[in-house]
């Protein structure tokens, strides 16, 4: 019989003002990939299809390494979607034949009266069939740790996402300044992280 875990995390961002708007630089969902995930665990399958491999996840004294392979796409507002195609688990032939992996997620952004933020919500859920002897072990404890994983690796993400975006998005403003001759002495404004 299948368990079932879940996890949510939501995550909100001020975004510094700088001299090209954060939409024109989330109309390209690779470079926000490429700063949730270090550039040698990625493989670009096609425009908006990238494989991530996951760093090994132990799960009840079993470890496990997920590679997921990720939809991510832009509408034109700057709004970036990401949803998982397809996954597989190194490893474990009898878990990656029993198990199923579904993340949906987005990241708007929108402006207030004090500038423009960032909103964001991932879902992950997993549906797993467990071999004995985790099939014995009680389905609140097994739903607590693996929520509890879930939930984990989420927060690792949204870590990520706090700390390189914004960081990413200045890079991407002074290459795109340099690149428009702008002077060089131009100062942008320090990140201011909330």
């Amino acid at each position: 019989m299948a368990t079932r875990f879940t996890a949510s995390q939501s995550v909100e961002i001020a975004v510094p003002e700088q001299p090209i708007p954060i939409q024109h630089y989330l109309r390209q969902p690779q470079r926000l990939v490429y700063a949730l995930v270090d550039s040698n665990r990625i493989q670009q399958l096609s425009e908006e299809v990238f494989r991530l491999k996951m760093r090994p996840l132990t799960f009840m004294s079993v470890s496990i390494q997920p590679t997921v392979d990720m939809r991510v796409w832009a509408e034109s507002n700057g709004v970036i979607h990401l949803r998982s195609v397809g996954c597989e688990i190194l490893g474990f032939e009898y878990i990656n034949q029993r198990f199923t992996l579904n993340l949906k997620g987005h990241l708007s952004p929108y402006q207030l009266s004090a500038g423009t933020r960032l909103r964001g919500r991932a879902d992950l859920e997993v549906q797993v069939d467990l071999p004995p002897p985790f099939s014995f072990t009680p389905k609140p404890i097994l739903e607590a740790t693996g929520n509890g994983l879930l939930k984990s690796v989420l927060l690792t993400v949204k870590q990520r996402l706090l700390h390189q975006l914004l960081a990413d998005y200045r890079r991407w403003i002074v290459s795109q300044t340099k690149h428009k001759g702008l002077d060089d002495s131009t100062e942008l404004p320090m990140l201011n992280i909330e």
